[in-house]
């Protein structure tokens, strides 16, 4: 049976959600779980938990807990890499110093987003190193890059490594279902195509029980949407944001695409408080009253249930499929359970047209015991293309080259690129206070 190693499983909240589909995924009972942190205090308290949770399922897993990232990589099958360097005060950090310099959220996707550049910095040095150590240690090993930035890592690792088996995963493809459910079809009865890049992917061939579906959306769009707003709340997936990137561009924005967790794109829709309330969209409140206190609710939840031995973790976190697509991958290959799968992978092959065939793509693969073979997708509209390369595509390639260059001016000119950036001494007095934060000392090194 496989051997998963998971870099950063002191995210208790993540660590269970895996054991959750492990133990729901019979094909894969005896599989070696290796979890590993270097927050010793977090790493006991997740295994302790996982542990607990896959005896109250009655199913046989060999955990395993450690320290030492070399020793959970070896003889691994698959190595998931979770780990977020810094956690979420460094993120909220650099947004107080962006807020100061007159940043906002809305199209801000290296700066008032969770894929800040100093975030990303640490973040792509960490997956290059986990990638240094998997072709030494386990080189058969597939790589699976969950943390963020996917785009980023993605692009840049399967460049300079292309020798090794590397994919990211988001579950925004997941949005499609809540899509579907809202207009009243069942998820179980679609079929879809939603290519793009990482954070912006859009519904281009849509079908239920093999009839076009798009006729279902624009009726219900038609007749039903005006309620559903009445009640719907802010930066809802189909919202009057939505709405309006449907019309303006005749394909729908799915998952993070237009939303606060993909930068809130495009900053259009974000120009001021007004034209925020005309489109329901707050993405300052998504942040602090979803994601940030949606967070610290599960964490209180984890704390509770692991103090408590005498509760069973089930009563908590019952046995429910997360909807994650990480172990339906890892069984897909481990046991030869073919399936298509939408996964990050590079656009080698032109998988969507338009897009640079050295830059990440996000895209249905056919995933089985030979591996990830990637579809070529109808691609995007034109228009939808462009926004690509202006918003998405660029400003990578111009981090990625400084990363690679260690040139300060170049970083400039990534915050040259936000929305929110009106000089190049806004861009600079903002980098130049970031760069002072304390944790940041490997970064002011490498843009010296």
């Amino acid at each position: 049976m496989p051997k998963i190693s998971i870099i950063g499983a002191g995210s208790a909240m993540f660590s269970l959600s895996l054991i959750k589909d492990i133990c729901l995924t019979p094909s894969l009972e005896g599989s070696v779980i290796s979890f590993m942190d270097i927050d010793e205090q977090r790493l006991n308290s997740a295994y302790s938990l996982c542990e607990r949770y896959a005896k109250e399922a009655n199913i046989s897993l060999v955990l395993e807990k450690t320290t030492d990232r070399r020793e959970s990589l070896r003889g691994a099958d698959f190595v998931m890499l979770a780990a977020l360097i810094g956690g979420h005060q460094r993120l909220k950090d650099g947004w107080d110093i962006a807020r100061k310099h007159g940043y906002r959220f809305g199209g801000s996707l290296h700066v008032m987003h969770d894929e800040g550049f100093w975030i990303n910095f640490d973040q792509l040095q960490l997956m290059e190193s986990v990638m240094q150590d998997i072709l030494e240690i386990c080189p058969n090993a597939w790589y699976m890059l969950v943390s963020n930035p996917v785009m980023a890592g993605v692009t840049y690792l399967q460049r300079k490594y292309p020798q090794a088996k590397l994919a990211g995963f988001c579950h925004g493809s997941n949005g499609i279902r809540a899509v579907a459910e809202v207009i009243g079809l069942d998820p179980a009865h679609i079929t879809y195509e939603i290519p793009g890049v990482n954070h912006f992917i859009w519904l281009t061939e849509f079908r239920y029980k093999g009839e076009d579906a798009f006729p279902i959306l624009d009726r219900w769009i038609e007749e039903k949407s005006a309620a559903y707003i009445e009640q719907c709340g802010t930066c809802d997936w189909l919202g009057p944001k939505a709405l309006d990137l449907y019309k303006k561009f005749g394909v729908f924005p799915i998952g993070d695409t237009g939303n606060p967790g993909g930068g809130a794109w495009p900053a259009w829709h974000h120009a001021d408080e007004e034209t925020e309330r005309f489109y329901k969209e707050d993405p300052e409140a998504w942040w602090r009253d979803l994601y940030f206190a949606g967070g610290a609710a599960g964490v209180e939840k984890i704390r509770r249930v692991s103090e408590n031995t005498a509760e069973k973790v089930m009563d908590s976190f019952p046995p429910v499929h997360s909807t994650e697509p990480m172990i339906p991958f890892i069984e897909a290959i481990a046991c030869d359970v073919p399936r298509v799968m939408i996964l990050n992978i590079l656009n080698d092959s032109n998988y969507v047209p338009g897009i640079p065939l050295d830059f990440q793509v996000e895209i249905p693969c056919y995933v089985s015991g030979i591996g990830v073979q990637g579809i070529k997708t109808k691609g995007l509209t034109k228009p939808v293309i462009q926004y690509a390369l202006r918003d998405r595509v660029a400003p990578v390639e111009m981090e990625l080259q400084a990363y690679e260059s260690g040139s300060y001016e170049d970083l400039v000119q990534l915050i040259l690129m936000d929305p929110w950036t009106r000089s190049e001494q806004q861009a600079r007095a903002l980098l130049d206070e970031i760069l002072q934060l304390p944790s940041l000392a490997a970064m002011r090194r490498h843009f010296n």
